[in-house]
């Protein structure tokens, strides 16, 4: 499918911006992680500052601490882990009690190459969680959300991205088509996935700077969201089934733009 050209804007000169952590503390707005995936993951992410760290006797020895100034861990039961945290948190002996990551802003990811993923509304923190780990499966650069309606970063958000949440930039945007529009004048191309949509996904050539935009859970892509994309495409699943979960499509788009790309 031929593409549109567009002429990128020219690059603004930046400097070097630190990213904005929100304010917060054991009382606010720090979570607890765990399992070993997601507690790894963060212990080795220089962006997360880790407050605490608890695990079971049987994993603080198997347990190896990264090179940066980390608390040292507390040792405590499992029974007391399970008071602790919640008789259904599936902890694995090990949790760690952290400030919500830095905040991305499309800056960070808008002069690049690669993947990246809209979600408009997905308000599942598994879903977003899962949807995290297939973007680092796959080598996507980001997934971007508004800042309203949208998940927030959670211990089940974690849990379900199984790591990814600390490798993949989460983007925050105030204004989702103003976002869009951004992205298309840097050359980004937008395709958003509509169960409706005459194309499919498979029969389009991704490109250096693709975006693909998911809906939210039942509701799908809003209107002035699926405008604001530059085509709209459906995944090649039998009429028998209407959709997907969104989780689902997003590691099947994720995986054909994997393939695609390195055609």
């Amino acid at each position: 499918m031929q593409k549109k050209h567009r002429q990128s804007l020219p690059k603004p000169e930046r400097q070097h911006r630190p990213h904005h952590a929100p304010k917060g503390d054991s009382s606010g707005n720090s979570i607890w992680l765990y399992g070993w995936h997601a507690v790894e993951a963060a212990l080795a992410n220089p962006e997360r500052l880790v407050k605490r760290l608890i695990t079971s006797p049987i994993a603080r020895e198997k347990l190896k601490l990264p090179n940066r100034n980390i608390p040292a861990p507390e040792i405590m039961e499992p029974r007391a882990m399970d008071h602790l945290l919640g008789s259904d948190a599936v902890h694995q002996g090990i949790a760690a009690l952290v400030q919500p990551l830095p905040i991305y802003v499309l800056e960070d990811v808008l002069y690049k190459s690669g993947v990246l993923v809209i979600l408009d509304q997905v308000s599942d923190p598994h879903n977003v969680g899962a949807i995290l780990r297939s973007a680092a499966a796959f080598d996507a650069i980001g997934v971007i959300t508004p800042k309203d309606n949208s998940a927030p970063e959670t211990a089940t958000m974690a849990k379900s991205a199984s790591g990814a949440l600390d490798i993949v930039p989460r983007v925050t945007v105030t204004n989702l088509a103003s976002a869009m529009r951004e992205l298309k004048a840097e050359g980004w191309w937008i395709i958003g996935l509509a169960g409706e949509a005459a194309s499919v996904l498979t029969d389009i050539k991704i490109g250096e700077k693709t975006v693909l935009v998911l809906g939210a859970e039942g509701k799908g892509m809003r209107r002035l969201t699926a405008e604001h994309c530059d085509e709209l495409a459906r995944l090649p699943i039998s009429p028998r089934m209407e959709s997907l979960n969104v989780s689902n499509a997003a590691v099947l788009a994720l995986y054909h733009c994997a393939v695609s790309g390195k055609k």
